[in-house]
């Protein structure tokens, strides 16, 4: 146990704060195709019985090496266009709304009404426009860490119906081009960023999602499958599905279950690419030992006889070998210890400044 302690000034300290970032490459063969198990189950995707959302896994997700990646659901509000008398629409319904209502809540927030706030293109929430019907994509927080770095985030999909043996008919990719030294702040869930179509001369025509940074949530707009030429969604959307099946992203969203088109979602997506962002906050102690400092053990062995071990002059300057730091509170507890990578000779001839980085 120590008994020479020495007192910190403010000299003696340095805080810094470390961005790390990690490329976390999404590819859509993992999200769809890969772990195929018969004719449709598909091992590394699961559904439950609320129906309200799917989770998808680079795994298998029974396998204890499983990692989840991310959920995809899909909702829209009350007053949406989308709502219908259908027997399944009048099941599932109350759970789209229900969904984008807690999304909205989350990342939106409320009016000075108390009514809940829509998403909004442009992210002008006084505007009106607005994303009525939206899928959500909720990235796992072991890929995200902290947040998504801004401008890194691209995802690739095919908007159009299959032809022949391609899935990426009509290919897009979006991403929040320019965000990171433009984004929006009016989020109760932190920054976000806009979702372009092109990286040129990004505006609000070519919006056509949000992406939350750090709650790691993409917002995409269903109109982007509501083009002529992207009308067939074919049998990718609902497992009823067959190959003449023209059934369009209105009558998706309205008519079947949030896991059909969650599985439409995933079988045109091509891939998802970001950087994720870990934040490094340390607290760096200089620790100073002078010339006249530490130059004795406090340990028992470093003396024998009464006489100091490493002294064979009985004239000589005693010194020390310092392989420890120990950094303790005001009452003298012990909170943290380093060690040096080896030992370091300590007599009243010389100084040392000892670098002890905390991080947390």
């Amino acid at each position: 146990m120590a008994i020479t302690y020495k007192t910190f000034n403010n000299a003696d300290l340095a805080v810094t704060r470390t961005l790390l970032h990690e490329v976390i490459p999404i590819t859509g063969s993992i999200v769809s195709g890969t772990y195929v198990e018969g004719t449709t189950n598909e091992t590394n995707i699961k559904n439950y019985s609320h129906g309200m959302f799917q989770s998808i896994y680079d795994y298998p997700y029974l396998s204890s090496s499983a990692n989840h990646i991310m959920d995809i659901t899909v909702g829209y509000p009350a007053d949406s266009a989308m709502s219908n008398s259908s027997p399944l629409a009048q099941q599932m319904q109350p759970k789209k709304i229900n969904i984008y209502n807690q999304m909205s809540q989350l990342l939106v927030g409320f009016d000075h009404t108390g009514a809940i706030r829509p998403f909004d293109k442009d992210g002008d929430l006084t505007g009106g426009n607005k994303i009525k019907e939206a899928f959500f994509i909720t990235f796992a927080r072991l890929l995200v860490k902290d947040e998504i770095q801004k401008n890194t985030f691209r995802m690739s999909f095919a908007t159009g119906g299959t032809a022949g043996n391609s899935r990426f008919l009509n290919s897009m990719t979006v991403g929040d081009y320019g965000a990171d030294s433009s984004y929006k702040v009016n989020s109760p869930a932190g920054e976000y960023g806009i979702l372009y179509t092109s990286s040129v001369t990004p505006n609000e025509e070519s919006g056509v999602g949000l992406l939350y940074y750090q709650a790691g949530v993409a917002v995409l707009t269903a109109s982007v499958f509501t083009s002529s030429a992207a009308n067939d969604f074919g049998s990718s959307f609902g497992s009823s599905a067959t190959s003449a099946d023209t059934r369009n992203i209105n009558t998706v969203l309205s008519g079947t279950a949030i896991s059909a088109s969650a599985d439409g979602f995933r079988t045109r997506l091509i891939n998802v690419e970001f950087n994720n962002t870990t934040e490094l906050n340390s607290t760096i102690y200089f620790c100073r030992a002078n010339h006249n400092e530490f130059n004795y053990s406090s340990n028992p062995t470093y003396l024998t006889g009464s006489k100091i071990r490493v002294k064979e002059v009985s004239k000589d300057q005693p010194l020390a070998y310092i392989t420890t730091v120990g950094l303790y509170s005001a009452d003298k507890e012990l909170l943290a210890v380093a060690k040096v990578s080896e030992p370091l000779k300590k007599t009243p001839q010389n100084e040392l400044t000892l670098r002890v980085r905390l991080d947390y």
